[in-house]
């Protein structure tokens, strides 16, 4: 099981991010769903997903890193 964090200060996260991440642990943990907290957790990641498109386009990582991840074996 993952350990929540208790001190702020043991993380560079923002405050209200992993007051976020927390209670979406605690709610998974709990089996239950809060649609309310899950509609403005997504459009945050929306918003913010378009804000890096906007400033740096397309980052195609991913499959680059799996490849060379894949020919240095």
């Amino acid at each position: 099981m993952m350990a929540m964090i208790n001190n702020m200060e043991d993380t560079p996260l923002p405050a209200d991010v992993l007051a976020d991440m927390q209670r979406a642990i605690r709610l998974a943990m709990a089996g239950k769903r809060d649609p309310e907290f899950e509609r403005r957790v997504q459009s945050e990641g929306k918003r913010i997903r378009d804000e890096v498109f906007r400033k740096h386009g397309l980052l195609d990582i991913a499959v680059p890193a799996i490849r060379e991840l894949r020919t240095d074996e």
